[in-house]
């Protein structure tokens, strides 16, 4: 007799109910992460001989992934270490492949949210033997150095998407399958009723990739998405579509695999000209869009997608308040760091740094602003120094934008420290760049309230400590971010930015020199939404009938892996309404 091979959550369900045992317990789970090495081989990652071979056999080729609404190909790419990519993508017309998305939605919703997380691991699980390959597809199209594109793209990247399926998991076992309760009739007989909830998807998902970060930011949108029972259309930037192309071509592949329709998942690629985000956004068909990026793009997808349920992170003003610290050469280092950082496209990366005209006290003894700045240009020089070391830290920097932005905001006030380009011997066709340093003053809020590209850090001076606070609430409420930093050995003051970072929904570090700025090296989090993140993306449907009253309510047979719940009454009723 042949044995039934196990389905995809049977095979996934102990580590799914792992990780989220751990989220609930604040504990931090990265089985992806943690398989490195040795282990990594035996969990069959490919090596980096072959996922080179791999990368280079995608190079100059059709990239068919058998999507309806083929229109010829298009090809957007371009590699700034002078690889020619000249990968072809299909060009699809947006609406067929909304239409085959909606009509794949039926089936997705019916498989039930265990096997939909099962499969979404199955995805991850098929990702993480590609991580190299996936690296070198983020690395030659954002520019970032490979070391940092592995970080991003491979296994710490998985790890943040399976937080969020077993997030999705857990937000989905919340609500009973079945009900039963009783309410009073008229004459004091008591009422006995049974129903059933049910989650009901949105409908179809749009992810609006990153061009620097195209898989750390794309995976929570698309995975929260499938999980819910949402099929997804991923419209990656121009500038770096290959990492998602891939991530797309291995979740169609396991949808068939499965006896799904491949549908659920689609790639939607166009010259940048035709704007098939904006389309895809406004779309009536479209129900949730998914962006991480310039608050720009967030405030205009928030205006003109009012059909959608739109979860748009804004990158924002990263802000940096300096009062005190005892750690003043730590300070410097990483302010210099995560200013260089992958061309400051990293979510850390300080664009604003808010210090005392007067100074700020030190272990060092009293500083200047001035002192600050001179201290952060050799700091800069000393870490660029080294040509491999550079190349390690920067990365190429793939838009006009950042050179147009480095020539613009040198106009503006005392350059600290000037960029320019940093010699590079190995990689002779990149272009890597030193970071812009500018002095400016507080009334200069027009400025420094833009959101700048890349490698563009102002330090501004401000009357006092207060008065830097007092710009941080308002350009972190006005304008939004991703992260702000304190600097201060005063508890007031640590409390008083807190204050204002909370205020503003804004992830706050405390005095770390050695701050987060590689994105992959904090605790995956759901993005700015919370828990709304998830639950916003389905809603809850009830059905309830009479009880027949010569059969007494039998107790309810729970769904796999969530219990009945029993509820009497109408508060019962109430409380379902506002799951």
């Amino acid at each position: 007799m042949t044995a039934v091979r196990p389905g995809p959550y049977e095979r996934h369900g102990e580590l799914l109910h792992d990780v989220v045992r751990a989220l609930a317990a604040g504990e931090c789970r990265r089985p992806f992460t943690e398989a490195t090495g040795q282990d990594a081989a035996d969990a069959g990652m490919r090596s980096t001989r072959t996922a080179g071979k791999v990368f280079r056999s995608l190079l100059g080729r059709p990239f068919d992934l058998g999507q309806p609404g083929a229109r010829g190909w298009v090809h957007t790419e371009s590699s700034p270490y002078g690889v020619a990519l000249a990968i072809s993508y299909p060009r699809c017309d947006p609406e067929e492949l909304v239409a085959a998305a909606g009509r794949a939605a039926a089936g997705w919703r019916a498989a039930g949210t265990h096997q939909r997380a099962g499969l979404a691991v199955e995805i991850l699980r098929r990702l993480n033997t590609r991580s190299h390959e996936l690296a070198l597809a983020v690395h030659h199209t954002t520019g970032q150095p490979l070391p940092a594109a592995f970080r991003a793209a491979g296994p710490r990247a998985q790890d943040r998407a399976l937080e969020t399926v077993a997030q999705a998991l857990a937000e989905s076992e919340r609500v009973p399958a079945d009900l039963h309760w009783e309410s009073a009739e008229k004459g004091g007989r008591p009422l006995a009723l049974r129903g059933t909830c049910a989650l009901v998807p949105r409908g179809v998902s749009l992810l609006v990739g990153c061009p620097d970060f195209p898989l750390w930011n794309g995976y929570p949108g698309l995975f929260a998405g499938l999980v819910t029972g949402n099929p997804v259309v991923v419209a990656p930037h121009p500038r770096s579509v290959l990492p998602l192309a891939i991530t797309v071509r291995v979740a169609r592949q396991v949808l068939a695999e499965a006896g799904h329709d491949p549908n659920v998942v689609t790639l939607a690629v166009a010259e940048p000209e035709q704007r098939v985000h904006r389309r895809l956004a406004t779309d009536p068909a479209v129900r949730i869009v998914d962006f991480t990026g310039s608050a720009r793009f967030a405030d205009w997808l928030e205006q003109h997608a009012r059909q959608a349920a739109v979860f748009a992170n804004r990158t924002g003003l990263s802000t940096v308040v300096v009062d005190s610290t005892d750690d003043y050469r730590g300070l410097v280092r990483g302010l210099a760091l995560s200013s260089c950082l992958c061309n400051g496209t990293v979510r850390t990366t300080p664009q604003n740094v808010l210090v005392p005209e007067r100074g700020f006290r030190t272990d060092e003894g009293p500083k200047t602003l001035r002192d600050l700045g001179a201290d952060l240009g050799d700091a800069v020089d000393r870490l660029l120094g080294h040509p491999s070391r550079a190349a390690r830290v920067l990365g190429a920097i793939t838009a006009d934008e950042v050179r147009d932005a480095l020539t613009e905001a040198a106009r503006y006030g005392p350059v600290l420290h000037a960029s320019g380009p940093v010699a590079q011997p190995e990689q002779a066709h990149a272009d890597l760049r030193s970071p812009l340093l500018v002095r400016l003053r507080a009334s200069d809020e027009r400025i420094y309230t833009r959101e700048w590209p890349g490698l563009v850090s102002f330090l501004v001076g401000t009357d006092s400590t207060s008065h830097s606070l007092t710009l941080l609430r308002r350009t972190l409420a006005r304008h939004g971010a991703l992260h702000a930093s304190v600097h201060s050995t005063d508890p007031l003051v640590l409390a008083a930015a807190e204050t204002a970072a909370l205020d503003a929904g804004v992830h706050l570090v405390e005095n770390l020199d050695d701050l987060p700025a590689d994105p992959s090296s904090a605790r995956a989090e759901l993005p700015g939404a919370g828990a709304h993140f998830i639950t916003g993306r389905f809603r809850v449907v009830r059905s309830r009938r009479h009880v027949p009253t010569t059969a007494p309510p039998t107790a309810p047979v729970p769904a796999p892996g969530r219990p009945a719940v029993a509820a009497r009454g109408p508060a019962a009723t109430a409380e379902l309404l506002d799951v």
